[in-house]
């Protein structure tokens, strides 16, 4: 039985909880896709819409809300929920905005075509205000399936085998492209900015190591930077918002020492002016489990370690400077503002949650999320968010959302929820505020322990979840829609039913190839 939302209202701070602009998220069930308001009201926005359908996500800048079903695809206003277009495409299982919203990129799986048909184009890129195609490619697997794009969209890329094809927008539609060609290339990353960069990953080659060059868009005969390490299969990239500084997590998938099941990492530091490089100092044994960057792209903290691991912040040099201590955590995000971190253990650990003032480096509360799939701040960099969703659980599937001093102050029991997150919003929406405010009075005060209960679903350490060779991952530190560890990428609900019972044999072809 689902419950009605309840909420309250934070009155502390500078400015007047009536004066900031309202917070809002959406939820997919297996019945349902309902917008919401966040704190304080939790009421929903708009009609609730019906039906199977498969996926949604908002546009970065926050103005519009798309989702899937099996007949087409709906892009709305995200505030007023009304109208822009429909899409008639298909069985579409996938979809992704590009940076400022202007165009929409979607998914359906690869159908393998008879005899002289041509390629099935899968992959289609949308003007979003009027749904107008404006150019279609092959892409066999959905991991890693969406271009990657400039901060200001002038240019985007895609990967193939062993090049790189970057298009200027402008000329997306006619299919004119430059090209990197990297032999061996697993992976890249465009860097966000005002000036962005490319960043390829070349495996280990015949005895060659592993190696990630950075590029300029305007050059791709010279790296502005590169650094080469053995012992790397795959890598994770993160980017500081400005771009000007990169942390590359290498994995290899066996540890030939013997220490770790799951393979051996390590972490490195580049300057994308190529005038500083290093290996960060890891001062614990064993794995790096999560990394995140401040929105000052100024620091960063590191889990790592065997459990229970260590946190340490970092500055813009990779030196140590703060020790968060020595606990069962796996993920750490800072909140929108930098003003608080959130480090917690998911996967097979508690669901314990403490959240720091990155201020005072002091602890503020602690949460239980037990169970948790998902966890992410609210932009208002005040509230966040931990769900529990299906299939991962099947009981307790639901949202909280928690003040940062720890106090519960809106929550909703779904069934079989799928999928929820917040609309984007600049953090410049909601202000920046000198003194913390006291506990409002919320539903539920989480206890200053951490909170010990069975544990849930198995964790695995980066290189067991799938992000080894994804083309295009492209994290930005702690950005929303960051997973939790311990759930591995899935596919859409409803993408099972669409390609039928069974797997279908492999058409022999690489991955990325595209088609004519």
């Amino acid at each position: 039985m689902t419950t009605a939302a309840t909420t309250t209202t934070d009155t502390a701070g500078t400015t007047s909880a009536a004066t900031r602009p309202p917070v809002q998220f959406t939820y997919r069930s297996s019945k349902e896709l309902v917008a919401c308001l966040g704190p304080p009201t939790g009421t929903s926005v708009g009609d609730k819409q019906t039906g199977n359908i498969r996926a949604f996500v908002y546009s970065k800048d926050g103005r519009y809300l798309a989702w899937a079903t099996p007949e087409n695809v709906q892009v709305v206003d995200a505030i007023s929920m009304q109208p822009i277009c429909e899409i008639a495409r298909t069985n579409v299982l996938d979809l992704v905005f590009s940076p400022r919203g202007n165009f929409l990129s979607t998914w359906e799986r690869f159908v393998k075509r008879e005899g002289d048909e041509p390629a099935h184009r899968n992959m289609t890129v949308w003007e979003a205000a009027t749904g107008t195609e404006v150019t279609a490619f092959t892409q066999r697997n959905q991991s890693g399936w969406s271009m990657q794009w400039t901060h200001d969209e002038e240019f985007c890329a895609r990967l193939v085998t062993n090049e790189i094809h970057l298009y200027h927008v402008k000329q997306l539609a006619n299919g004119t492209y430059s090209p990197l060609r990297l032999e061996g290339i697993a992976n890249f990353s465009v860097s966000p900015g005002k000036s962005p960069s490319i960043a390829a990953f070349v495996p280990e080659r015949k005895g060659a190591p592993a190696s990630i060059r950075v590029f300029s868009l305007t050059d791709f005969q010279r790296p502005k930077a590169i650094k080469t390490f053995f012992r790397a299969d795959n890598v994770q990239m993160y980017w500081n918002h400005l771009g000007t500084h990169l942390l590359v997590l290498t994995q290899t998938d066996v540890d030939k020492t013997g220490k770790s099941y799951y393979g051996e990492t390590g972490l490195y530091y580049l300057a994308v002016s190529g005038n500083y490089d290093c290996r960060v100092t890891l001062d614990k044994e064993g794995p790096v489990h999560d990394v995140a960057w401040s929105p000052n792209s100024k620091e960063f903290v590191v889990v790592y370690g065997f459990m229970p691991a260590k946190a340490t912040l970092f500055d813009h040099r990779a030196n140590a400077i703060h020790d968060f201590g020595t606990l069962p955590r796996n993920y750490v995000q800072f909140s929108p503002h930098g003003r608080f971190i959130c480090l917690a253990g998911f996967g097979n650990l508690a669901g314990t949650i403490d959240i720091w003032d990155r201020k005072r480096l002091t602890k503020l509360s602690t949460i239980d999320g037990n169970g948790a799939s998902v966890c992410d701040w609210c932009p208002d960099d005040r509230h966040l968010m931990t769900a529990i969703l299906s299939p991962r659980l099947r009981v307790d599937n639901g949202y909280k959302v928690w003040h940062y001093r720890g106090v519960l102050v809106q929550k909703e029991e779904i069934p079989e929820l799928y999928q929820i997150a917040w609309r984007p919003a600049p953090a410049t929406l909601y202000p920046v505020r000198n003194t913390l405010s006291p506990a409002p009075k919320g539903i539920e005060v989480a206890t200053s322990k951490a909170v010990s209960s069975k544990p849930v679903g198995v964790y695995r350490p980066p290189g067991a979840r799938a992000m080894a060779a994804t083309p295009g991952l492209n994290k930005v530190g702690g950005g929303a829609g960051k997973t939790v560890p311990g759930m591995a990428p899935k596919e859409p609900e409803g993408a099972a039913a669409a390609a039928g019972k069974g797997k279908k044999k492999k058409d022999g072809k690489k991955k990325g190839e595209v088609g004519a």
